[in-house]
């Protein structure tokens, strides 16, 4: 499978299992770029300088898309997450 149609079902994938758990703390991810089997991803929202997002990025989410897509080596958070406008902290 090319590169690029492994990518476009990653963004896929994403939008439709990833995002919709992000999302119930306001956050969304997307996928930047796949090169080298590393894919390379940006938080946003919620996500976004939330103090769990490492934590469930690497130990859930990572899992996850290597489990479903396994030409993916590794995730990348290219987020930068000191512009932060409204992280989730929980409640």
């Amino acid at each position: 499978m090319k590169t690029d149609t492994i990518f476009e079902n990653i963004k896929l994938f994403i939008n439709e299992f990833i995002n919709p758990g992000l999302a119930m703390h306001g956050g969304r991810m997307d996928a930047s770029k796949l090169e080298d089997g590393i894919l390379y991803v940006t938080l946003s929202g919620g996500c976004q300088g939330c103090a769990a997002s490492k934590e469930t990025l690497q130990d859930q989410i990572k899992v996850c898309v290597i489990e479903e897509f396994p030409d993916v080596t590794d995730l990348v958070d290219m987020t930068d997450h000191s512009k932060a406008q409204n992280p989730y902290y929980g409640e």
